[in-house]
C-alpha cells in the first residue's frame, strides 16, 4: 500500500464510523464491505438512502484514489449520481465494487455497484472525481 492510501486509512473517520472495509484489487478496482446497522436505518427495517450513498461515494472514491495516488494525488468528488434498485435491510452485509472507467490528468470518472448478500444489485452509480496534489490535503 502506498503512503497516500495509508494516510487515507489513518484519517478516514467517516469510514470507521460506518465500519467500512475495502481492498484494492488492482489500481482502479476496489471491493468494499459494510454491514447495515441500526444507526443506518430510515425505517425500523430499511436502510436510509443517504447511508447507502455514503458507502457508494467511498467505494468510487477509493477506486479513484487507488489510481491518483500513483501520481501523488488525492481526490475529491465533483459529481455523483446514484440509482437505488432494491431496498437494503438491517443486518445485511453489503459488497461494493468501484472501478475507474476514465482517468485524465485531473478528472477521473468511476462507476460503482453495491450488492446485497444474495448477490442482487441494490445500487449503481457514476462519479466524477477531481485529482489534486496530496500536499494540499
Amino acid at each position: 500500500m502506498n503512503k497516500i492510501l495509508e494516510a487515507y486509512n489513518k484519517t478516514n473517520e467517516f469510514g470507521r464510523f460506518f465500519n467500512m472495509t475495502y481492498e484494492v484489487v488492482s489500481p482502479g478496482h476496489v471491493v468494499s464491505n459494510m454491514e447495515v446497522t441500526k444507526d443506518m436505518l430510515a425505517t425500523p427495517k430499511a436502510m436510509h438512502g443517504g447511508a447507502l450513498a455514503a458507502m457508494m461515494d467511498a467505494v468510487v472514491g477509493v477506486a479513484a484514489v487507488s489510481v491518483s495516488s500513483l501520481k501523488g494525488n488525492i481526490v475529491s468528488t465533483v459529481e455523483f449520481k446514484i440509482n437505488y434498485l432494491k431496498p437494503v435491510f438491517l443486518g445485511e452485509v453489503l459488497k461494493g465494487e468501484g472501478t475507474v472507467i476514465s482517468e485524465g490528468n485531473r478528472i477521473i470518472v468511476c462507476k460503482g455497484e453495491i450488492y446485497n448478500e444474495q448477490k442482487e444489485l441494490v445500487a449503481i452509480a457514476t462519479s466524477t472525481m477531481n485529482a489534486y496534489p496530496f500536499s494540499k490535503m
